[in-house]
């Protein structure tokens, strides 16, 4: 079959590579027909992420057929159309039982990176390094899902591929940020970021019932994105301080949650950000939080920050006395996809959340190295490339 292949730092290909096959009882094979670039995938392309190989295949984020299933598989049949979860869980661990899937104690099969770096394993992601399992990724014509009772969930006939296709990984996780964020009714809400998740964190957030939601970046295309679509208001982070705008604009107490959804290669003023890059390429530091910083220091006292964007070891100048004198609830988390995605559905069945704008150029497989260059550099307004494996 063909599929996307990381080959080094910045280098991509279309290959031929062996068809999957079903390994365990509970797997099922989906024939992918729509698959999605995520800004996570471009800590990969950069090297940030260990363990990757050459000839890997990545890609998280897809919808397909099912075509074949493991003798153990109860909840889907041949010629189901699923929306498959990017995290993979068991559903019997402590962690699945407690719906803190991205936790899963049983389905990384490499956790020795993980525990080396992070002090414990997760769960295996697809496409995503050695270090998260070693799966193969979705930009593939076909894929492997383990537990695909737990990971797979059949998608409602009125909603359509698009549609349903970002509630593999990007609606979730944005859910998942306000969710645990802790937004309530009358809350004034902070989003950093309006690619997919940010979109999705802030409205997550307003069907949470915001009062207010403030979404932060500095690409026209996308800030007007989130204005249309998601109804957030917007600060370009280029143009003013994004502190003092949000303290104007809350009566000088900041808001109430912070959402971060940028991660490890997060930007910022040009000497900031130099300085950044150069500590990662010296290996100094392994994440510019610049985002992160920004994001405790506006919150109010007493207000909670969720970290969304994905972060891959050590960060340098913390603000560790902001978050503890401030009384701030931090937290962070891959995304518990399994939790959320039934309703996720729902929701985009009746037309309440909105996801298919997101994808804003949509090509074939063959033209996947194009897409993501697109993507990496913001080209023609570039939010999500998606590619159909079978175009």
């Amino acid at each position: 079959m063909k599929a996307l292949c990381w080959q080094g730092v910045n280098e991509l290909s279309v290959e031929r590579v062996p068809d999957p096959q079903i390994l365990n009882a509970q797997d099922a094979i989906v024939k992918v027909t729509m698959t999605g670039t995520c800004g996570s995938d471009l800590h990969l392309l950069g090297g940030y992420i260990p363990a990757m190989r050459a000839g890997d295949v990545i890609g998280h984020e897809f919808i397909g057929e099912v075509v074949d299933v493991g003798s153990e598989v109860r909840r889907h049949r041949v010629g189901d159309r699923v929306v498959v979860c990017s995290i993979i869980g068991c559903g019997r661990c402590r962690h699945c039982e407690d719906n803190e899937w991205s936790l899963c104690e049983n389905s990384n099969v490499k956790p020795g990176v993980t525990d080396l770096v992070w002090g414990g394993a997760t769960a295996g992601i697809f496409g995503f390094s050695h270090a998260l399992g070693g799966f193969r990724g979705s930009h593939a014509e076909y894929v492997r899902v383990p537990f695909a009772d737990q990971g797979a969930f059949a998608v409602p006939d009125g909603v359509d591929d698009v549609s349903a296709l970002f509630a593999s990984d990007a609606a979730p996780t944005g859910w998942m940020g306000a969710d645990l964020g802790g937004v309530r009714p009358g809350d004034v809400v902070a989003v950093w970021g309006c690619g997919g998740v940010g979109q999705m964190a802030a409205g997550a957030a307003m069907l949470l019932g915001a009062e207010r939601v403030i979404a932060i970046d500095k690409y026209p295309e996308r800030l007007a994105m989130t204005e249309r679509h998601v109804g957030a208001e917007t600060i370009d982070y280029s143009r003013t301080d994004v502190i003092a705008e949000l303290k104007e604009r809350t009566g000088g107490r900041g808001p109430d949650v912070c959402i971060e959804a940028v991660g490890l290669e997060a930007d910022s003023s040009r000497p900031r950000r130099l300085y950044g890059e150069v500590k990662q390429r010296l290996g100094l530091e392994l994440d510019r939080p610049f985002a992160v910083r920004e994001a405790i220091y506006a919150c109010r006292t007493g207000g909670s920050v969720f970290i969304l964007g994905v972060f891959a070891g050590l960060s340098d100048r913390f603000p560790l006395g902001a978050m503890m004198n401030k009384g701030l609830t931090v937290r962070g988390a891959q995304q518990h996809g399994h939790r959320y995605i039934p309703r996720l559905l729902d929701l985009i069945d009746r037309g309440e959340l909105r996801t298919a704008h997101l994808a804003t150029h949509t090509m074939s497989l063959d033209q996947a190295p194009k897409g993501y260059d697109m993507f990496k550099n913001k080209k023609d307004g570039c939010v999500r490339a998606v590619f159909r494996p079978w175009a």
